[in-house]
C-alpha cells in the first residue's frame, strides 16, 4: 500500500475487520455491528451507483437522525460522492433554497420530510428517493432499488471533499461549508487526544446530523471503534433514559438542552459511567455550569464552528472545575489567536477569534450556473475566508494567562448604546443567574437618543414568576447602568437553529420591529 501522507485506509472497512462484532450503532430499537454497517454501506453504495451517482456528485439527505443515514453516508463515501446533510425540519422554501444552492444529483429523504419534499419543484435535483415504506409524488423507494455489487474498498484521500455542511444561519443566510475527509479526521484525532477514548464508550447523538456537531459523532465513532447512540430528535427524558439504560458515556448538547435535561431529571444523580457532557453552542450560562458542578456532572465546554469541522477548543475533563466557564484550549494540531484592529491582543483583552489548522475548511460552496454539466457539479470553494492562513470567525473571546479561551459573543451581535459597546452574552449571563430565568437573549433596538437600546427576551423556568422591573433591578446589581435592558419581554420559547441554538437574527429583527407589551 502506498504511504502517501494524504491517503489513509477506508476506516469503516478497517474497523469491520478489526472489530466486526463490536456495536457501531444503536437506534430506534436496532443495533448494528461494524461488520453489518460495512455490509449495509456497500449495499447503499450499490444503490447510489444504480441511480447514476459518480465520484464528486452530491448526495443530499433530508432526513432525521437514523441508522439509514449512516449507511447512505458510508455508501456515498465508497463512491467518492459528496454528502449534503439537510435538516428535515426545514420548510419547503428553506429546503428548496439550499437544494437550489447545492444542486444534488439525488435527494434521499424519509417520512419526517415527506410533506416538504412533496412541495418541492421537480427541477431542484435530478432524482428523489424515499428511504421509508412509502413515497411522496411517486418517488422510488430506497429498498426497491437493486443493490448492484458495491464499489471495491478504496483508500481515503484526505484532501477530497467529504461533505457540504450548511451553517446554522443564526446571524445570516446559511453558507455551504466544504469539509474534507482530512478536516473530519483531524477533528476526530484532536477530540480523542483531549477527551480520551475508552473501548466501551457510547456517544449519544441527539444533535441533528445536518449540524456538524451531530455529523462528526458518526464519523469519529467509526475512527475510534466506539458506539454511536442515535436519537431522531432531542427529548430530555429520552436522553436521560439513554444515559441510564444504554450506558451512554458522552453526550453532546447545547445549553438549553442541558438545562432541560436537568429540569426533568430532578435531584436524581447521573450514573458514574457518564464521563463527559460536551457543551457547545456559544457562551454557557454561569449558573448552569455551577449547577452541574454542584451535582457532580462533568461538563466540558467547547468552542467550535462548521468551518472548522466542529471542535476548535475544548475544556479537558481534568480542568472542568478549575476553569469553570472556559471553552478550553485548542485541540491537537489547531491554533487560535485573538485579534483586534489587525493586532494580536494581550491575555485578558477581548478580540476576534481566529483559527488555523488541518480542521479548517478549504472554502464555501460555489454555486454553478444553470445549464451545468456533471463536471460542473463537482464541489468548488469560493473565498477567500482566510488571511495568512488564519480563519476569521467573527466570534469574540479572551484568553487567560494559561491560554484558556473564554467566549464573549459574536462581533455582529455587539450593541452600541450611547457610544458604549455592550456584549449581549454579558447581559444574558446576569439575567440567567436569576433563579426564575431559564434562558435570555439580548438584542439592540433603534433608539433616537442612544442609537440602540438594550432589549431582553426572557424564557422563565416552569412555574416561576417574575416581572420586568424585578429583573432590571437584579441586573442593576451586577452591570453598569448603560447595560441594563430598557425593555424586558417574556417568551414561551425562542426561534432556534437546527442545533438548538437561539436564532439571534430573528430576535434582532423582532427587537428592531414592534415588540409585544411587557407582562
Amino acid at each position: 500500500m502506498r504511504t502517501d501522507p494524504f491517503f489513509v485506509p477506508d476506516w469503516l472497512a478497517q474497523r469491520a475487520r478489526s472489530s466486526p462484532d463490536h456495536l457501531a450503532l444503536i437506534g430506534a430499537g436496532r443495533t448494528v455491528s461494524y461488520a453489518e454497517l460495512a455490509h449495509d454501506a456497500a449495499a447503499a453504495g450499490g444503490r447510489l451507483r444504480r441511480l447514476g451517482i459518480q465520484r464528486g456528485d452530491r448526495v443530499a439527505l433530508l432526513m432525521a437522525n437514523r441508522i439509514e443515514f449512516a449507511e447512505i453516508m458510508y455508501g456515498a463515501m465508497r463512491l467518492g460522492a459528496v454528502l449534503v446533510p439537510l435538516n428535515p425540519r426545514l420548510s419547503a422554501p428553506e429546503a428548496g433554497a439550499l437544494l437550489g444552492d447545492c444542486r444534488p444529483a439525488v435527494l434521499c429523504y424519509d417520512c419526517s420530510a415527506r410533506e416538504t419534499v412533496a412541495a418541492l419543484t421537480p427541477h431542484m435535483c435530478a432524482a428523489r428517493v424515499c428511504v421509508d415504506a412509502d413515497a411522496a409524488a411517486d418517488d422510488p423507494l430506497w429498498k426497491e432499488i437493486g443493490a448492484t455489487e458495491g464499489e471495491p474498498e478504496s483508500r481515503i484521500d484526505l484532501q477530497a471533499v467529504h461533505s457540504v455542511v450548511y451553517t446554522s444561519g443564526s446571524s445570516g443566510r446559511p453558507k455551504g461549508v466544504l469539509l474534507t475527509y482530512g478536516n473530519h479526521f483531524w477533528s476526530a484525532v484532536g477530540s480523542a487526544f483531549n477527551l480520551g477514548v475508552q473501548p466501551e464508550d457510547r456517544w449519544l447523538a441527539c444533535l441533528s446530523f445536518a449540524h456538524v456537531g451531530g455529523l462528526s459523532i458518526l464519523l469519529r465513532s467509526v475512527i475510534y471503534g466506539t458506539t454511536a447512540v442515535i436519537h431522531d430528535h432531542f427529548d430530555p427524558e429520552q436522553v436521560n433514559r439513554a444515559i441510564d439504560e444504554d450506558r451512554v458515556t458522552i453526550v453532546s448538547v447545547v445549553a438549553p438542552m442541558l438545562q432541560r435535561m436537568l429540569e426533568v431529571r430532578g435531584e436524581r444523580p447521573y450514573p458514574p459511567w457518564l464521563r463527559c457532557t460536551l457543551l457547545g453552542g456559544g457562551p454557557a450560562p454561569r449558573a448552569l455550569l455551577e449547577t452541574c458542578a454542584a451535582r457532580g456532572l462533568l461538563v466540558a465546554q467547547t468552542y467550535g464552528l462548521t468551518e472548522a469541522a466542529s471542535q476548535v477548543t475544548t475544556l479537558a475533563p481534568r480542568d472542568a472545575r478549575r476553569k469553570l466557564g472556559s471553552a478550553g484550549r485548542p485541540l491537537l494540531c489547531g491554533e487560535i489567536r485573538l485579534v483586534r484592529d489587525g493586532v494580536v491582543v494581550a491575555p485578558g483583552e477581548v478580540g476576534e477569534i481566529q483559527v488555523r489548522g488541518p480542521t479548517v475548511s478549504p472554502g464555501y460552496l460555489k454555486t454553478a450556473p444553470k445549464g451545468e454539466t456533471a463536471e460542473d457539479r463537482r464541489p468548488s470553494g469560493v473565498g477567500p475566508h482566510r488571511v495568512d492562513g488564519w480563519l476569521s470567525t467573527g466570534d469574540l473571546g479572551r484568553l487567560d494567562e494559561e491560554g484558556f479561551l473564554y467566549l464573549v459573543g459574536r462581533r455582529d451581535d455587539i450593541i452600541i448604546t450611547g457610544g458604549e459597546n455592550v456584549h449581549p452574552a454579558e447581559v444574558e449571563a446576569v439575567l440567567e443567574a436569576h433563579p426564575a430565568v431559564a434562558e435570555a437573549c439580548v438584542a439592540g433596538a433603534p433608539d433616537d437618543r442612544w442609537g440602540e437600546a438594550i432589549v431582553a427576551y426572557v424564557r422563565l423556568r416552569e412555574g416561576a414568576d417574575v416581572d420586568a422591573s424585578a429583573l432590571q433591578a437584579h441586573a442593576r446589581r451586577s452591570l453598569a447602568g448603560f447595560k441594563i435592558p430598557r425593555q424586558v419581554h417574556f417568551v414561551d420559547d425562542f426561534p432556534r437553529t437546527a442545533s438548538g441554538k437561539v436564532l439571534r437574527r430573528a430576535v434582532r429583527e423582532r427587537a428592531r420591529g414592534t415588540a409585544q407589551p411587557q407582562r
